[in-house]
């Protein structure tokens, strides 16, 4: 960052800079009015760091981690983005609803559009950026750095392979209600995984499957409603999701089961 300097003012006595005069006001040829004038302004060095501004990450805000900090998740991104979520439809919808709220459309891809229709009518009937589609009928979304998109697949145990894949501008979550048969090749291509309250089985087959410390293990059958360890590459980090008046209103309050 570099100091901003504006053009002094002249002093009194002396002519005001103008190529030209019209109305009483000063003109530059192409450039239209002169602006205010101002006195100098300049920092030094050493006060400069007083200027930078704390700037957080750029995406959906998933909760608060240990320090109650905000967690940010970056969904709308220039290369193809695939996350799971091990977890309960609660969470999957508030991150769609957060999603929307940022300025993404969210294609749903739901077996059960009955627990979808009042987020729908909540949001104006669809035509404000959610729609919920059968399962295999999402059409091409059209992606764009202008109009990002979120594909949410609440598609059960077994969701099939999905007619739109993530890319460019295009994330797809995928959320699977517990450990199924399809896990693995799931979790192989996904670049972030989310996982709440899941059975000892379940927590001793994930550790092994996403190489967890045995503390995160132990800790998965344990985790409270509305808690989430999202893991990406080996960063691990637990979440806990708190809802706002407006989502608790439309949602209810955090829970693991349907």
């Amino acid at each position: 960052m570099t100091a901003m300097t504006t053009r002094a003012a002249s002093a009194p006595g002396e002519p005001e800079p103008s190529t030209g005069r019209r109305g009483g006001r000063s003109l530059r040829s192409g450039f239209g009015l002169l602006g205010p004038r101002h006195a100098r302004h300049s920092v030094s060095l050493d006060q400069l760091s007083g200027l930078a501004l704390p700037i957080g990450d750029d995406g959906v805000v998933i909760g608060v981690d240990a320090e109650g900090r905000p967690a940010v998740l970056g969904l709308n991104r220039p290369t193809p983005y695939d996350v799971v979520l091990i977890g309960g439809l609660w969470t999957a919808q508030v991150l769609a609803l957060r999603a929307a709220a940022t300025g993404a459309r969210v294609a749903v891809e739901t077996g059960r559009p009955q627990a979808w229709v009042q987020m729908v009518h909540a949001m104006g009937g669809g035509q404000n950026g959610l729609a919920v589609y059968d399962v295999g009928r999402v059409p091409p979304q059209g992606a764009s750095a202008g109009t990002p998109v979120l594909v949410v697949r609440d598609c059960g145990m077994r969701p099939p392979r999905g007619r739109v894949a993530s890319g460019p501008w295009q994330a797809v979550l995928t959320l699977l209600p517990y450990l199924s048969p399809v896990a693995p090749r799931l979790l192989r291509q996904a670049r972030l995984v989310g996982v709440q309250r899941i059975s000892p089985d379940e927590a001793a087959e994930l550790g092994r499957a996403l190489t967890l410390p045995r503390g995160d293990v132990e800790a998965l059958p344990t985790l409270a409603d509305g808690f989430t360890l999202w893991c990406a590459d080996r960063d691990r980090q637990y979440v806990m999701t708190q809802p706002t008046d407006a989502e608790i209103g439309l949602l209810g309050t955090p829970r693991r089961m349907d």
